[in-house]
């Protein structure tokens, strides 16, 4: 087998909105655990402190139990928060519950009408994370109108 048919293509996800809030309250939004577990997932652990270690729990599949591995590894506040994110097992080639290794960037920046949120979710191995990609993707759409929500104040 030649190097070129070993490689993997890695893709991410790109999401790039403008909110009629502070970047403070985004950052709030963003970096306190039951906030978070309004829009994305309830983190066990959560400290929003480089090299904070913390966990989200999905649904299991096979032998991976569900748990999804982070560690904060990038804090500005009002500006960078960056986390990786590690879940599923080995045993599952690809599709749901395929080894995942991959980080999240979240960039705000004060414009004029507010602030400019920028998610990066960056590290997805294809053809292997293809899955997870796509249905995150769909997810992380979702997560952004939830934050919006919440950081205007709007219970969700």
């Amino acid at each position: 087998m030649t190097q070129a048919a070993l490689k993997h293509d890695t893709q991410d996800i790109v999401i790039d909105e403008v909110f009629p809030h502070a970047p403070e309250k985004i950052w709030r939004a963003l970096t306190t655990g039951e906030l978070i577990g309004r829009w994305l997932m309830q983190p066990s652990g959560f400290e929003p402190v480089v090299g904070n270690r913390f966990t989200y729990k999905t649904t299991p599949a096979g032998q991976w139990d569900g748990t999804i591995h982070c560690r904060v590894l990038e804090v500005v506040p009002n500006e960078r928060f960056v986390y990786a994110w590690k879940g599923g097992h080995d045993s599952i080639a690809s599709g749901y519950g395929a080894p995942l290794d991959t980080v999240v960037t979240f960039t705000l920046a004060r414009v004029a009408n507010g602030t400019r949120l920028r998610l990066v979710h960056s590290g997805f191995v294809i053809p292997r994370n293809e899955l997870a990609h796509r249905n995150m993707g769909n997810g992380w759409k979702k997560c952004m109108g939830s934050i919006e929500a919440i950081a205007g104040g709007k219970p969700n």
